[in-house]
């Protein structure tokens, strides 16, 4: 090994070094990882570029065992020196760290993966474009909002950010995998004063792994302006119990609790509501979310000249393998309201005696894998949104929350809220500070409509979808 690892050098031969290095060294078993981003990212306000930053980052992570003691060690220095104390380390550590029965890598004929390149996850065009251009499109969808309404005066900001990495994942017991990933986004975030000065904000954003991608600046600026104008004049509702309709943007946080839930650390900790509940039912019948790592999507794209084309892109919880070098896969968590499976690692899995991984594996460079989603989401339903709030005689459609108030031992839901008052099926006037509350156990049984309005906007995704019953408290 050279004395030092450079940019050019290949990254996968120094995992395979760091791993027979872990194995010389004592440990029976060994896995690591070697990540290498690059990011970008500018703010521009009121026209101005305020903010302008690019970065690359690159580390190495081990995890050794010896028997059943773990330890795990990073570092982002790549000199002989650091990596023999980044081995040494690890292996110092496991040797004076409990046993725990339950530890261990999977078994050999548990790891795979699918191919990279089929899931579309890297894009160069991230890369290849100019920062002018970033800069030039974080001017445009902020300029498209201010220019959008008099009554918007100032702003946020308008901003671009892209990133792209490279992770390397080797274990002893055979496994070796690699994949790169490409992001790029932008949005607006406008400042609206209404006759007696009063200020309300909101944003919009487009995010993609392509430039290409990407939706027009202009039309972006302009709904973040219509979001932002929408909640001019805002009022307290009235305390009540009243039938609560959630935007897309606010339904993913209400669908990503039940990821948490079903979460095999919180099952086998006895720290959800969901614990002891597989095969029962959880939810309405209307009700089937899914959690997939595989998902691969056709987008349509705009031309030069006006011609629109179309290309293959994976979802942003995208990847060929999970933190632990097992196959991402397809979980129904609940379906038709049934509790069909927990998300497990292979650690939660064993600790709940259960056949395998559900490949939802998740780690950073240091530490034991944790559990994350792929791409989750709630199964759309055939309505429109317009459809869904056309049936509320009275009730509140909440386009934000705020805070964090989710016990997810008991179920109980408490969040400061805004959005429209609906009257005879139609949004009426704006409220805010208000509080909605529940019990996410009744909440879920008590989905009464799914819209068909699904957009995958970031990994966790979910329809317009009203709930019946909630607690309102305002004024």
């Amino acid at each position: 090994m050279p004395t030092e690892i450079t940019a050019a050098a290949d990254l996968k031969q120094l995992a395979s070094d760091v791993l027979a290095r872990a194995l010389k060294a004592g440990a029976t078993d060994a896995e690591a990882v070697v990540y290498e981003g690059d990011e970008f990212s500018t703010l521009v306000r009121l026209g101005q570029v305020e903010t302008l930053k690019e970065s690359g980052s690159r580390a190495v992570g081990l995890r050794v065992f010896i028997g059943q003691k773990a330890a795990s060690t990073s570092s982002s220095d790549f000199s002989l020196e650091s990596l023999e104390r980044l081995v040494n380390g690890a292996v110092t550590l496991a040797r004076i760290t409990s046993e725990d029965p339950f530890a261990g890598l999977p078994e050999p004929s548990e790891f795979g993966q699918h191919d990279a390149a089929d899931q579309h996850l890297y894009f160069d065009d991230v890369n290849q474009q100019p920062p002018a251009d970033r800069i030039r499109i974080a001017r445009e969808v902020e300029a498209a909002a201010m220019a959008f309404d008099t009554r918007i005066q100032n702003s946020g900001g308008g901003d671009f950010d892209t990133a792209t990495s490279h992770k390397i994942h080797i274990n002893s017991r055979g496994f070796l995998g690699e994949y790169r990933r490409s992001y790029c986004g932008f949005s607006a975030q406008p400042i609206a004063h209404d006759t007696d000065g009063k200020m309300q904000r909101n944003y919009w954003y487009s995010a993609a792994r392509s430039t290409r991608l990407l939706e027009d600046p202009v039309a972006i600026g302009q709904e973040a302006a219509r979001r932002t104008l929408q909640h001019l004049g805002a009022r307290q509702a009235r305390t009540q119990q009243a039938p609560v309709v959630f935007s897309p943007e606010v339904a993913r946080s209400i669908v990503g609790n039940i990821f948490d839930a079903a979460n095999g650390d919180a099952i086998y900790r006895h720290a959800s509501f969901f614990a002891g509940m597989l095969g029962e039912r959880v939810a309405g019948e209307n009700v089937t979310v899914i959690d997939d790592g595989t998902l691969v999507f056709d987008r349509v794209f705009d031309c030069e000249g006006g011609v629109s084309g179309s290309m293959k892109t994976g979802g942003f919880g995208t990847a060929p393998f999970d933190g632990e070098g097992l196959p991402t896969r397809r979980t129904v968590l609940i379906e038709n309201g049934i509790l069909r499976s927990y998300v497990t690692n292979t650690y939660t899995a064993r600790k709940l005696g259960l056949d395998s991984s559900t490949g939802n594996a998740s780690r950073s460079l240091a530490g034991n894998p944790g559990i994350g989603a792929g791409n989750f989401f709630l199964q759309p339903g055939a309505l429109t949104p317009e459809q869904i709030i056309a049936d509320v005689p009275n009730g509140l459609y909440v386009t934000e929350t705020m805070g964090f108030g989710v016990n997810l031992v008991t179920g109980d839901y408490s969040q400061g809220a805004a959005g429209m008052w609906i009257e005879n099926g139609e949004l009426a006037y704006p409220v805010e500070e208000i509080t909605i509350a529940g019990n996410l156990k009744d909440m879920y049984r008590n989905i009464s409509a799914i819209g068909n309005d699904l957009v995958f906007r970031t990994a966790t995704a979910a329809p317009t979808l009203r709930i019946e019953g909630m607690t309102i408290a305002g004024s």
